[in-house]
């Protein structure tokens, strides 16, 4: 960042009064302008025993395949993106259901959310991002071609989780924490809401 949104000065980067760590501050107004993590809003839409996923036309990951998902949009809660990027990019109207998986991705500055989503109907379509829409089994999932491993992990996660017969809300151990083990998994917490139960019950029936 070189100019400042507000007035348009030059910004500089220094730690503000009271804060502990660099900002882009105004050297005209003083106005501090913040960077934070972007959220990722995704689903896991399932259709019988079958899992939808799009092939993205856009980079990056050109032509890989993934969950539809996308950036969280303001003025929208964290389902309703996800429901709006499953419309979007894959042309399924879903119902959403509980929180899947919440996995970090501090490189890139994101947070990639997924919740588990049932499919009204069994209607899709490529939207502008997606180059083809497609159903999958477990055995038919093309894993040398996801496009990401936030994708990969909630995948697998998924059909963990529809073998024991039980879904749980999944997340990455914290990695650079005083109180963290190194490479000690979180285990998933159980989600036992009567909502949760009804919206997964189809899921479970394979």
């Amino acid at each position: 960042m070189q100019f400042c949104s507000a007035c348009g000065h030059p910004v500089e980067l220094r730690i503000p009064p009271g804060d502990n760590r660099e900002r882009h501050v105004c050297t005209h107004c003083g106005t501090i302008h913040y960077q934070n993590p972007r959220n990722v809003l995704g689903t896991v839409p399932v259709w019988g025993d079958q899992v939808l996923l799009c092939k993205r036309a856009i980079e990056p990951r050109l032509g890989y395949w993934t969950l539809p998902a996308g950036f969280m949009e303001i003025g929208e809660t964290t389902s309703q993106a996800a429901a709006r990027e499953t419309l979007e990019e894959a042309g399924a109207v879903v119902e959403v259901g509980a929180l899947f998986s919440l996995l970090n991705v501090p490189h890139v500055n994101q947070v990639h959310i997924f919740y588990l989503a049932q499919m009204r109907e069994p209607q899709f379509a490529a939207g502008e991002e997606s180059l083809e829409v497609a159903l999958f089994s477990e055995d038919d999932i093309p894993w040398d071609d996801i496009a990401f491993p936030t994708v990969a992990k909630t995948l697998r996660f998924f059909f963990e989780d529809r073998r024991a017969g039980a879904f749980g809300v999944h997340l990455e151990a914290p990695q650079d924490t005083a109180v963290a083990l190194p490479g000690a998994p979180v285990p998933s917490l159980p989600v036992h809401t009567a909502h949760t139960e009804d919206i997964l019950t189809p899921m479970l029936r394979v």
